[in-house]
């Protein structure tokens, strides 16, 4: 059974016949404003409290599989631009070695032909003198 609002006032005001106007006021103020049906009690917030640690159970078990997901992909990320890098330096090293190879045999040419050159400078004197 609900109690009214005519009903909390008629309370007050016996309650301040008996004991005052301070106290009454002070004794109606512990009321719940609305009903006792309204008023939580301990077994509703540990309902509450169960059902709330149930869906954070379950977000966190979403964002783990969202989480092992992106992990996935950055891993995924990492083994294509190790590749890359490794395609890279092959073809850098291989450019490398050509060029080398190529600045090398040209080296030799030139030093080849400039001993010969000396060589015949040389035999050429050695007849004069």
């Amino acid at each position: 059974m609900a109690v009214g609002e005519q009903a909390r006032h008629a309370l007050y005001g016996r309650l301040e016949q008996m004991l005052g106007a301070e106290d009454a006021t002070t004794l109606m103020s512990y009321l719940p404003p609305t009903g006792w049906a309204d008023v939580a009690v301990k077994r509703d917030l540990d309902a509450l409290e169960e059902r709330l640690n149930l869906r954070f159970a379950a977000v966190d078990e979403r964002l783990d599989l969202r989480f092992a997901a992106v992990d996935e992909r950055f891993r995924t990320l990492e083994l294509r631009i190790d590749l890359t890098e490794q395609r890279l330096l092959a073809a850098f090293r291989g450019e490398l070695n050509a060029a080398v190879t190529s600045q090398t045999r040209t080296m030799l040419y030139t030093m080849a032909g400039t001993v010969v050159s000396l060589g015949g400078m040389a035999l050429a004197l050695a007849r004069f003198a």
